[in-house]
């Protein structure tokens, strides 16, 4: 009887112990679906919308075809000059000037580009008809040199480019549209919405369409 008396209690014990180590076990299948549960649902967009959405998540590579920094300082320096998009004459012609400066720049630097000395110096210059133009040093290149950098078609395609996609650009800076449609029609909105879209794809196509080797002020610049 005293044994019987001491194996009882022990089957409980380990009955018990499984029993804990089944729950323990069904948390943890649960939990995965509880995540799941959890889980925000999808957002429905229509084609506008899709393509908006598509356009900000490459506002990035838009800026790489514009010199370096050159977005960055425009969306930085826009609440400043559009007043915050609320404009009166003075502001919305200070806004116009700063537009069209960040455009000219925009268009002059595809015009420029780097090389390196001997010594492994970047030197930078204005591409001309005869050649590179130096403007950081007083070397003057060798014309057989000087005839691999003069301006070429290809620099005024992609200089009107450069307009065209920093238009891209500053037509999604709300500050700038505000500042020249503060209370736009329908038909307005529309077309801001959906004009940046298509500079955007289109001109982002003939970049790669029409590429281009200079390395100029503002853009990546390579040893070779």
């Amino acid at each position: 009887m005293q044994s019987l008396n001491k194996t009882q209690p022990q089957s409980i014990k380990k009955a018990n112990q499984d029993s804990i180590i089944m729950d323990i076990e069904v948390e943890n299948q649960e939990a995965p679906l509880l995540e799941t549960t959890l889980a925000p649902e999808a957002v429905e967009r229509n084609l506008i919308q899709n393509a908006i959405s598509q356009t900000f998540l490459s506002t990035a590579h838009l800026a790489n075809l514009l010199p370096t920094g050159s977005v960055l300082a425009f969306q930085l320096l826009s609440p400043m000059f559009t007043n915050q998009g609320v404009c009166d004459p003075m502001s919305r012609g200070l806004t116009v000037s700063f537009v069209a400066l960040f455009g000219l720049l925009c268009f002059l630097l595809n015009f420029t580009d780097s090389f390196t000395d001997k010594d492994g110096n970047v030197c930078y210059g204005f591409a001309t008809i005869n050649g590179l133009y130096v403007i950081d040093g007083n070397i003057t290149l060798p014309p057989e040199i000087a005839a691999k950098y003069r301006l070429r078609f290809v620099d005024l395609m992609h200089a009107f480019m450069s307009i065209m996609v920093f238009t891209a650009v500053a037509l999604f800076d709300q500050n700038v549209v505000n500042c020249f449609y503060p209370s736009p029609s329908d038909e307005i909105k529309e077309l801001l919405r959906a004009l940046p879209v298509g500079l955007g794809v289109v001109f982002s196509m003939l970049f790669v369409l029409f590429p281009t080797q200079r390395h100029g002020i503002g853009f990546p610049v390579t040893t070779s």
